[in-house]
């Protein structure tokens, strides 16, 4: 005879994919529906020895409450949305625990996911995430054009644009002075005695990357060295491209003297690029990165607050829910350099 399936029964009794019910609580209990109400609700009305047995039967069933009918009620989810890059970067990490602390200290569940640079994907988890009624949006931009959240936005999610301005639409946004700090790490390198200083950044339709590139030009030019593009190269952060773009500044005849990174990832393969070479080649990474104080010699490098950057997102995302907020408003946040020793080795030749 064949056998006869057998249900996948949990540690409380319960079938898997069966949630226990207010039902089940108020049978357990031996109470009615409302008192289970009040006590999930944390509403008055119940005495201490009726609110202990609930309190009982619901640690028994494993009971949560499901909040779907609250939402329709109030019309309010506790819940915000983070949209970040790249869950890997560990530029994020600091900025997604400010934002979390943030939420956490109003009471609110942060729901996060990663677009991998993709405006596609982007678009699409922050619509799936508005759909699941979110009350606000934290987004890294991966596109440059945002006018598919004007409907959302219009319909009361607050919104919030980090590390990146928002497209074609008129949003708050938090930022590091992406200009200013590439200036002065490329400034720092000039004024160790460098004249031919390279850059190699991320992909040149990304905000930080022009603006970083930006930065050194204006650095070169107050200077008033003229760049030659082939000190230049913008593009993936991949390592194989990275490694290209590095290996041909510093070959030839006039090779470059020092090199600045314009992100963490790059800033990891030009390392390896340079302990590869015979000869001392200065470094200003845009970016600090973990062991960067640890290597010989240390990593010169302007750093930005991550955790600032998420902490201030977060702040006015909430003020915004709470109506404070008015006006949208770009804010940018200082950058810091960080001397260590690779951004003060003067030219080797």
């Amino acid at each position: 005879m064949p056998e006869t399936p057998r249900r996948a029964v949990g540690i409380s009794g319960n079938r898997y994919g069966n949630r226990p019910t207010m039902k089940d609580v108020a049978a357990r209990a031996g109470v009615g529906l409302k008192t289970v109400s009040r006590v999930v609700n944390g509403e008055p009305g119940v005495t201490p020895e009726t609110e202990r047995r609930v309190q009982e039967a619901i640690g028994a069933l494993g009971f949560r409450r499901n909040d779907s009918a609250r939402v329709l009620r109030k019309g309010t989810t506790a819940s915000i949305g983070l949209v970040l890059e790249d869950l890997a970067d560990p530029f994020y990490g600091p900025l997604s625990r400010a934002v979390e602390e943030v939420a956490r200290a109003h009471g609110a569940l942060l729901i996060n996911g990663s677009s991998a640079e993709d405006p596609d994907r982007e678009q699409e988890l922050a619509l799936a995430l508005c759909a699941r009624r979110v009350d606000g949006l934290v987004v890294i931009p991966a596109g440059d054009d945002h006018r598919y959240l004007e409907p959302e936005m219009k319909a009361g999610v607050a919104t919030v644009f980090v590390d990146r301005p928002a497209g074609l639409i008129d949003a708050d946004c938090v930022l590091s002075d992406n200009f200013g700090g590439a200036r002065e790490g490329v400034a720092h390198l000039v004024a160790h005695g460098h004249r031919r200083i390279g850059f190699i950044g991320d992909m040149p339709r990304i905000h930080t990357a022009a603006e970083r590139l930006r930065g050194y030009r204006a650095a070169m030019e107050d200077a008033g060295i003229a760049v030659d593009e082939a000190w230049t190269s913008l593009g993936a952060t991949d390592p194989a491209r990275v490694r290209r773009a590095a290996e041909e500044m510093l070959s030839g005849p006039a090779p470059v003297t020092a090199v600045f990174s314009g992100n963490n990832r790059v800033t990891v393969t030009v390392i390896r690029v340079l302990a590869e070479q015979s000869r001392p080649v200065a470094l200003v990474a845009f970016d600090d990165l973990e062991l960067a104080d640890l290597l010989q010699p240390g990593v010169t490098v302007v750093a930005q607050d991550a955790a600032a950057i998420g902490r201030t997102a977060a702040d006015r995302l909430f003020r915004q829910l709470d109506g404070t907020l008015l006006a949208p408003e770009r804010i940018e946040l200082p950058t810091r350099l960080v001397t260590r020793g690779s951004g003060e080795l003067p030219p080797a030749d």
